[in-house]
């Protein structure tokens, strides 16, 4: 059973006053708690995202998806692309999760796609005592070029096979960081994954690397009060 319910990020005085909408889902004896961060022009109602949330919560693992900005900033196309704003409001959320949780946190993991996936490895970068584990959807980690030797977390980058531009930009950033990495590359994807089968294998991906690196049940987990 899921213990599914709608939140408001609002508890921390850096985040805007009305708060960042959010939906929390966590699953009984769950092995930790993913946040997602995704792409600009997209929502904590992503299609894609949704999907892959709802297959890791089927497999035991929490999910948080939330805006990153409040619906007048989202207007502003500066704000939207300013992943340093975006990993600060990512690091926020973390911090409030964390709050609402008992003495002994679940492991926490970012999911990021597209700008998305620039400001979780740079979220990452900064927190790096409680990011266990990244995943990256077609992401651009070029755009978190100098924090990407300071990623502690280990880190799988997605790509689609035939997005060549974005692949590209993913080989270079895992010549740069020094954790524990890996590159999935879907054969014949695009940069959205809207293939046949295409999102199946990211979240065969993304289930397979959280499971690998959050704690197992039983070994200091936690519930959401």
């Amino acid at each position: 059973m899921s213990a599914s319910q709608p939140v408001t990020i609002d508890e921390i005085a850096a985040i805007p006053p009305f708060g960042l909408d959010a939906h929390l889902v966590v699953p009984g004896q769950a092995t930790g708690i993913v946040l997602f961060a995704h792409g600009s022009g997209s929502s904590r109602h992503s299609p894609r995202n949704t999907f892959v949330a709802h297959a890791l919560t089927q497999a035991g693992i929490g999910t948080l998806l939330f805006d990153l900005l409040t619906p007048a900033e989202a207007e502003d196309r500066a704000m939207v692309f300013d992943v340093a704003l975006l990993a600060e409001r990512l690091v926020l959320a973390t911090r409030w999760l964390l709050q609402r949780m008992d003495r002994v946190p679940l492991e926490i993991g970012y999911f990021g796609a597209s700008t998305g996936a620039a400001a979780a490895l740079i979220a990452a970068a900064s927190e790096s005592s409680l990011v266990k584990a990244v995943v990256s959807r077609g992401g651009r980690p070029d755009l978190a070029n100098r924090f990407l030797p300071h990623v502690r977390a280990p880190t799988l980058l997605i790509v689609g096979g035939d997005d060549r531009d974005v692949l590209a930009l993913n080989r270079r950033a895992l010549a740069r960081m020094t954790c524990r990495t890996a590159l999935q590359i879907v054969p014949n994807a695009g940069h959205l994954f809207e293939e046949p089968g295409a999102l199946d294998q990211v979240i065969d991906g993304a289930r397979s690397w959280f499971r690998q690196n959050f704690r197992k049940p039983g070994t200091g987990g936690s519930h959401v009060s």
